[in-house]
């Protein structure tokens, strides 16, 4: 394998694969980006045996081949190179040298028979979408994703599909964010899909919002998504989400509109002198008035008082300050609605213009 490329096309296509290689691998292999180089083509591969990026790039290809090279030594190595350098690599046996100029650099090779490919995705739903609508759902719940739970079906988000919208949830079991959005969808019946976090992960960090379709392919098993130069795959968790239709407070009367930024200032300045292991801030609705208060283990208090519309009867409650302010900061509206029922009820959280995204938060006793 011998080509020669532009280091900032070398340096895009390694940052956009780089995520899914870790940093404490059982493989060694997996520490590597797989290289093929064909066609005036390079085509870089990255997998954590869930995860699989295929980016691909062009490059003047003086000898075909491919070979599994160190990703972050070489990511490492570019980031260090002047931003028009052209940089050539060479394999040869079990070694890759890479020259740019006068800089010369000899890596570890492994060899490209003995790289992991994930299973083959089976036949299953497809349909297109436009990024921006899939990025703006991701943005909208992913951060309500539970993290290390021993519910392993927690820690991923909820896909669901049905023929006129493509829905995202995602839950910790002490909150929940879900979003709809419009599509058109060939299935013929409802479907269902928990995307691994780190998956998930990623997908918000490669996406643009941009108008080009993605192209989504569904199995049983895998997730696949095709964009210009770029194939994700991952494995799906095989569990079963919960019910959580069931949580979303439906009988709600006591009902506050407000300004999101002027609440989240308030809510983070209380923030600070709240308890730091359980965060809590506890809510004092009543007419046109919220009182925010905190307190933590060394008796010290926060307290602030704003103007809101509110006009039912005066009412107390308690939350986690930071699932407050997770919620509010995925909303891009102005105003926002808190909606109640009773001290000892879930809190529902909706920006005034967009009805298809709720955010349901669990009380807390202070």
């Amino acid at each position: 394998m011998q080509f020669s490329i532009q280091r900032r096309d070398l340096l895009s296509a390694l940052q956009t694969v780089i995520g899914v290689v870790e940093r404490r691998q059982t493989m060694p292999i997996l520490s590597n980006v797989l290289f093929k180089a064909d066609n005036d083509r390079l085509i870089l591969t990255a997998t954590d045996l869930e995860l699989e990026l295929i980016t691909e790039c062009s490059a003047v290809v003086g000898q075909p081949g491919s070979a599994a090279v160190p990703a972050r030594k070489l990511l490492d190595i570019c980031r260090g190179l002047p931003d028009d350098a052209e940089v050539q690599l060479s394999q040869e046996q079990q070694q890759t040298r890479v020259q740019s100029g006068r800089s010369r650099f000899t890596l570890a090779t492994l060899s490209a028979q003995d790289w992991p490919h994930l299973d083959e995705v089976e036949a299953g739903d497809q349909f297109t979408i436009p990024e921006s609508t899939l990025r703006g759902l991701l943005e909208r719940t992913h951060f309500a994703m539970a993290h290390q739970d021993v519910r392993y079906y927690l820690n991923g988000l909820l896909l669901a599909l049905r023929s006129d919208r493509l829905r995202c949830v995602a839950t910790d079991g002490h909150r929940l964010a879900l979003s709809d959005a419009e599509a058109t969808i060939d299935i013929e019946e409802p479907t269902q899909a928990i995307i691994p976090r780190k998956a998930i992960t990623e997908l918000v960090r490669l996406l643009d919002n941009s108008d080009a379709e993605i192209n989504i392919q569904l199995s049983s098993k895998h997730l696949r998504l095709q964009l210009p130069g770029l194939v994700f795959t991952t494995k799906l968790i095989d569990g079963r989400f919960p019910d959580y239709e069931r949580v979303i407070p439906t009988d709600v009367d006591k009902i506050m509109a407000a300004n999101r930024d002027v609440i989240r200032q308030a809510l983070s300045r209380t923030a600070i002198l709240s308890n730091e292991k359980f965060g809590g801030v506890r809510l004092a609705l009543s007419e046109h008035t919220l009182r925010l208060q905190a307190q933590n283990v060394e008796r010290e208090e926060a307290e602030d008082e704003l103007q809101v519309s509110y006009d039912n009867q005066p009412m107390e409650i308690g939350f986690n300050v930071n699932y407050l302010l997770e919620a509010l900061g995925a909303m891009r509206s102005e105003e926002f609605t808190l909606s109640l029922s009773g001290p000892d009820s879930s809190g529902l959280l909706q920006a005034t213009d967009d009805p298809s995204t709720r955010y349901v938060v669990m009380p807390m006793r202070l």
